[in-house]
Parts: structure tokens; C-alpha cells; sequence
């Protein structure tokens, strides 16, 4: 029996290894350089050799001695334990938590099912999230789809609007400008925009400089055209106000950054913004389009520069006497963007791109429909019949400054960190000389996020517009109750799409600060490929989670 199963297996093995040289020799190679093909003499003498060893070894185990290991064979062994590749669904994890995040995983655990329950609730396609601590991304991911029809997951990389956080970047530009001494903010915008008309209210002539126009104290329209229909609205508000029946966030933002889309000329419709729309009917004297139901947000035009955009609203009266009521308003950023190119000599895109790089957000760019943009992302919305539906073609080129960039949560994060960097690297210049200068110098930062009179942080009532951020102070009114904290964020709403950024610093004891170096806090970006998602209560719950296991 012993001999005729090691004849087997030698004539077996002696076929395995004749076939593999032929195949070698046909490749002009037999592991060597310049070696020629081997001949079949060789290698059915090789194989006679192979093939007795293997049957002695067989034979050996089946004697009950211990088979003895042979070299694997590298192609045999790629069949045999293949590399498995764990495929990543939507809101699974990407990869293994580098080690600056573990000591984050509550945070992380609890926020991505804090995020899963609101991609739910308002059914988005899909939403990316990131989050630094003291300056580090500590997480990033991606849930649900960036293009449903082609079944591609949302990931940290990809690319979506970031809508009207576009005018907190704008703000930067301004900022530069102004501490270069190239941009009083006082002066009436004629000084650098002579194609701006002057304007009067109520027969008096008013000036509209670029401080008003940054905290939306101008008094230029947003979309809504109807002045009548504006100061009804604002009225409505201050009644509420006075009666202390302000909505909720959740309640107030989709209507202040979206809300439901006109039914006959836009496909789009926000979910749950009837049952406070009719909660209101009775109470107002007309009601009020909201975003998504004007024109303007759908425009296809392509305009050439800013100056050119102007015509849209230039000839169009104030709705407030400057200085005096906060009117949210684009087009007010879109003037803001002609300001920098007159006080800069750049196109308004081409100084952006420069900031972009010092800032190193090399993902963000101006969204136009011809360049291939890496991980772009598809853009949705719930029709009448609340089926998701892809959003109509726009051209956001009148708007670039005030709602027309796209970015990732990365390159969001990068900019927060700076923007706190600057804020706080005066407080430990005394402690630390050899600490680098912010990109925008302490005070200029300070000026930024110093709460503005007669204005409103319209996605969360405890806050005001500072300049071109929302702007929450520290204030605590009871002992042992709610405290609330000290953020500055900026939300976005534009077709299709919803985001927020976040800055929540550090409380700093002045004192205690000699083993550290800023940023010292923590930053949260979210961005969504659906509309009217309110994101800003979200985004201060995550910030709150890896506050308090950075504390612990």
C-alpha cells in the first residue's frame, strides 16, 4: 500500500511541476534574468524528484509521524487564505480610530447615533461629519449616500455646498484687507463701489457702509422682494418676541434658512414646516415666502464677476433705514465681494483661492457645473409627493461670497481652527513666545465675534450676529442650573443642501495656561446633501460630547 501511494504521488507531483515550468518557459523565464527557457528533460526530472519527496512525506503522516511543514507556494497561498476587504456600508466606519481619538469613543458613539436618528427624522440622503479637539481631527465620517442613483457612501472627502457658512470665509477677506489698512469698514460702499447707487429712505439720504453690510444692518433685500410683506414678518416676530413664544430652534431655522418650497414652480418640500405654518396663519397679515419659494435661489444665469451681479438688487429700495433692523441678506455679501476687489486689485475668486491656500483648504472652490470636482456630491430634495427627488440646475456665480462655496468637513475644521487659533493666541503669547501669529491677529478676531446691537442669531435665539458669525456668550443666570457656553457657529441652507460649523473654545483660566498652546477647544462640521435640515442644535450636542470626555 505504502508503495503504490508514493508512486501516485510522485507521478502526480511530477505533472503539477512539469505544467508550472512550461508555463515559466513559455514566459521566457524561470525566476532570472536573462535566463533561457527550461527544457522539458529538466523539468520532468525535477518533478520525478518533487514528486517522491511529497509521497515520502504523505507516506510519513500516514504512519502517524507529524507532517512536516513545507514552503508555501506564494500563488497557492493567495487562493488559499485570501486577503478579505470588509466592504464599508453607509455609517459604517471607515477605518480603525487613530490613537488621538480613542480616548473619544463615548463622544464618538453617542454622536454618530445622535446623527443617525436625524438623518432619519428628515430622511437625508446623506451627511458627513467631522470634529477637532485642541486642533486635531478627531473624527470624520460619512452616513448614508452622497449619490443615491449611483449607490456611492458618503465619506470624510466628500464635497458638498456649504451654502452661507460662504459668507464667514468672505469675512476673512475683509478682515485681511482691513488690518492691511486697504478697507475702512465705515465708509460708505460708493468709496469703492461707485456702480452701487446712493440711496434714501423715507426721502432722507442714508449711507451703507461695510460694517452694516457685514451684520446684515443695511437694510438691502434678501430673496423676498415684497417690502411690505418683510416689515409684517418682522413685526410678527417682535410680537413673539414680546409675548415670549419665540420658536424653537429646531422650529426656527428651517424657516429662517429654508422652510417648505413653493409646490408649483419648485419640485422641493420640507418635511414638518406645514404644522407651524399653519400654527401662524391666523396670527399673521400675509404670509411670507420663504426661500425656497423665490425665484432668485434658482437662477441659471452665469455672471461674469460681482460687479455684474449687482444689477439684480442695486435699483431696489432699502426695506430698513441702515443701522437700524437686522435684515439677513445674500445680496448683501454679493456687494461685499465687489468691495474686496476693488480694495484688494484681485478678482474676488482669484483672492479667495489665496486664502484658501494659506489656509490650506485645498477641497474648497467655488461651485460651477463644467470642472470635475473629485467627490462632489448630488444634491436632493422631497417633492410634493414625498418621494426624493434630484434638485433643479443652478448657477450660484451672482452669490459666490454669500452662499457659493463647496468644501469638506476637513477643510471646514482647518478654517475653525484658525479662526480660533487667531482668537486665542494673544492670551498666550506672555507664556509662550515662541508661538506662531494667528492668520487674523487677536483683536481682529475679538472684533469678529463680539455679539452686534439689533441683531438676530436666527438659529439660536440666545445668540446675535457678530460679523459674518453667530455669536453665543457665557452666561449662567442660576446656581446649579442650565450654563450656557460660549460658541460662535454659522449656519447654511441653499438647494439642496444644509451645513453648520461650530467653534466651541475652551473656557481659559489665564493663569493655567503655561503648558498649553491654542487652539484650545473643539470644532464640529456638518454638512448634508438635503435641504432645510436644521443643524446647529446638533452640531453644539456633538461639541458638548467631546467637551466633557476632553475634560474627563
Amino acid at each position: 500500500m505504502y508503495r503504490l501511494l508514493s508512486a501516485v504521488t510522485a507521478r502526480a507531483g511530477a505533472a503539477t511541476a512539469w505544467g508550472r515550468a512550461r508555463d515559466r518557459g513559455r514566459r521566457g523565464t524561470h525566476g532570472q534574468a536573462g535566463l533561457p527557457p527550461l527544457g522539458p528533460g529538466w523539468t520532468a526530472g525535477l518533478g520525478l524528484g518533487l514528486g517522491l519527496a511529497l509521497g515520502a512525506k504523505l507516506a510519513g503522516g500516514l504512519r502517524g509521524a507529524a507532517p512536516a511543514q513545507t514552503p508555501a507556494d506564494p500563488e497557492a497561498s493567495s487562493l488559499a487564505e485570501p486577503r478579505v476587504e470588509q466592504a464599508l456600508g453607509p455609517g459604517s466606519p471607515h477605518s480603525p480610530p487613530p490613537p488621538s481619538s480613542r480616548c473619544f469613543t463615548r463622544a464618538i458613539e453617542s454622536s454618530r447615533d445622535l446623527l443617525h436618528r436625524i438623518k432619519d427624522e428628515v430622511g437625508a440622503p446623506g451627511i458627513v461629519v467631522g470634529v477637532s479637539v485642541d486642533g486635531k481631527e478627531v473624527w470624520s465620517e460619512g452616513l448614508g449616500y452622497a449619490d443615491i442613483e449611483n449607490r456611492v457612501p458618503c465619506k470624510p472627502e466628500t464635497v458638498m455646498r456649504i451654502a452661507s457658512i460662504s459668507k464667514s470665509l468672505t469675512m476673512v477677506a475683509l478682515a485681511k484687507l482691513w488690518e492691511a489698512g486697504k478697507l475702512n469698514l465705515d465708509l460708505p460702499v460708493q468709496h469703492y463701489v461707485p456702480e452701487f447707487p446712493e440711496k434714501e429712505y423715507e426721502g432722507e439720504k442714508v449711507s451703507v457702509t461695510t460694517r452694516l453690510l457685514i451684520s446684515h444692518l443695511s437694510g438691502i433685500r434678501h430673496y423676498e422682494k415684497d417690502v411690505k410683506k418683510v416689515k409684517e414678518e418682522k413685526a410678527f416676530k417682535a410680537l413673539k418676541m414680546m409675548k415670549g413664544t419665540v420658536p424653537s430652534d429646531q422650529e426656527k431655522e428651517p424657516r429662517e434658512k429654508g422652510g417648505k418650497s413653493n409646490e408649483k414652480t419648485d419640485p422641493s418640500k420640507a418635511k414638518m414646516e406645514p404644522d407651524s405654518e399653519t400654527k401662524c396663519r391666523n396670527s399673521k397679515p400675509s404670509k411670507k415666502k420663504n426661500d425656497f419659494e423665490q425665484g432668485e435661489l434658482y437662477l441659471k444665469e452665469k455672471f461674469e464677476n460681482s460687479i455684474e451681479s449687482l444689477r439684480l438688487f442695486k435699483n431696489d429700495p432699502l426695506f430698513f433705514k441702515p443701522g437700524s433692523q437686522f435684515l439677513y441678506s445674500t445680496f448683501g455679501y454679493t456687494l461685499l465681494a465687489a468691495i474686496v476687489e476693488r480694495a484688494s486689485g484681485y478678482k474676488y475668486l482669484d483672492y479667495m483661492q489665496k486664502i484658501f491656500h494659506d489656509l490650506d483648504m485645498l477641497t474648497t472652490v467655488q461651485e460651477e457645473n463644467e470642472p470635475v470636482i473629485y467627490n462632489r456630491a448630488r444634491f436632493y430634495v422631497y417633492n410634493k409627493k414625498k418621494r426624493l427627488v434630484n434638485t433643479p440646475y443652478v448657477d450660484n456665480s451672482y452669490k459666490w461670497a454669500g452662499g457659493g462655496f463647496l468644501s469638506t468637513v476637513g477643510d471646514l475644521l482647518k478654517f475653525g481652527n484658525a479662526m480660533l487659533y487667531g482668537y486665542q493666541v494673544g492670551l498666550f503669547k506672555n507664556a509662550n513666545e515662541n508661538l506662531l501669529p494667528g492668520y487674523l491677529k487677536p483683536e481682529t478676531m475679538v472684533m469678529m465675534w463680539t455679539p452686534v446691537p439689533n441683531t438676530e442669531m436666527s438659529w439660536d435665539k440666545e445668540g446675535k450676529y457678530a460679523m459674518a458669525w453667530g455669536v453665543v456668550e457665557k452666561k449662567q443666570t442660576y446656581g446649579s442650573c442650565r450654563k450656557q457656553r460660549h460658541y460662535a457657529s454659522h449656519t447654511g441652507g441653499a438647494v439642496g443642501a444644509s451645513s453648520v460649523l461650530l467653534v466651541l473654545p475652551e473656557e481659559l483660566d489665564p493663569e493655567a495656561i503655561n503648558n498649553k498652546v491654542p487652539p484650545r477647544g473643539v470644532i464640529v462640521s456638518i454638512i448634508c446633501n438635503m435641504q432645510s435640515v436644521g443643524l446647529n442644535s446638533t452640531a453644539l450636542k456633538i461639541a458638548l460630547e467631546f467637551d466633557k470626555d476632553r475634560t474627563d
